[in-house]
């Protein structure tokens, strides 16, 4: 049987529920990702028809790039969801899930543009760009 995942923002005005099976947690670390948290980006990817958002009313959408936008609540500023445009899957914020969120880090992507400040120490696949 499935198992409901959920989370939402720090504020509770924007919950989220799933019950697709997240894939491993992606470590995005691009400028845009890393202004976006301050450090990297860590997110999972989930079919969009396979999310529920409670509160959808108070998630703004951002269009970062020609291609995405970026969804945060517009209460408490959580940074929430990231959606490419006409792709079937949203990433979901890691962060955001409840917890035990039962995530498992995948790999690291852009790392050829990640942050002068620090070092991947971990043995995860690193990928320059986005593998295809």
């Amino acid at each position: 049987m499935a198992e409901r995942h959920t989370g939402g923002c720090l504020c509770g005005a924007v919950r989220f529920s799933t019950m697709a099976k997240p894939g491993p947690v992606i470590g995005c670390h691009c400028s845009q990702c890393r202004r976006q948290t301050g450090f990297y980006y860590a997110a999972v990817n989930v079919a969009r028809a396979a999310l529920s958002v409670d509160g959808a009313e108070a998630v703004r959408w951002y269009r970062s790039s020609e291609e995405a936008q970026r969804g945060f609540c517009s209460n408490c500023g959580s940074a929430l969801f990231w959606q490419s445009d006409g792709s079937a899957e949203i990433s979901i914020m890691a962060g955001a899930f409840d917890e035990p969120s039962g995530l498992a880090f995948g790999h690291h992507i852009y790392c050829a543009d990640k942050g002068d400040f620090y070092e991947i120490t971990d043995n995860l696949p690193q990928y320059q760009v986005t593998p295809v």
